[in-house]
């Protein structure tokens, strides 16, 4: 089988077409895990600390850190991921805190979002941008 040029083309483009239809998705999934945590609640700020690095030498290996007083869940999502939901952290009634820390995987520079429930219902989130060179999540 010979390809012209035209073939080439048409195939070069194709790819590129390609690569960038999953983003709407992802963007569409991070939504879709949010609001399954917190029930199509809306979300205040505050109260809530989500500490992460700027820069992520490698996507394998991120330390993250969430800290929100009184909180009775925080869950942490990366908006970039093939699968949004990264981590939950569950306090109970005698946890000395309500902090955790933790290494997540990120497959590219996205933002990295914590949401916590408070005791009365309601729910505030952080965000955090983290830009990694080299990804984690197979890329």
């Amino acid at each position: 089988m010979t390809m012209t040029r035209r073939d080439a083309l048409a195939l070069a483009m194709g790819g590129v077409a390609a690569t960038m239809l999953p983003l709407p998705a992802l963007a569409d999934a991070s939504a879709d895990a949010i609001a399954k945590f917190t029930g199509g609640a809306s979300m205040g700020e505050g109260g809530l600390t989500l500490t992460a690095p700027e820069i992520a030498e490698n996507g394998n290996t991120v330390p993250i850190s969430v800290d929100a007083p009184g909180a009775a869940e925080i869950a942490v999502f990366a908006t970039g991921n093939p699968t949004p939901a990264v981590a939950t952290f569950k306090f109970g009634p005698l946890a000395g805190s309500q902090m955790a820390s933790t290494r997540i995987r990120l497959q590219q520079t996205q933002d990295v979002i914590a949401v916590a429930k408070m005791p009365d219902g309601t729910f505030v989130q952080a965000k955090s941008t983290v830009k990694v060179t080299i990804g984690g999540c197979g890329g």
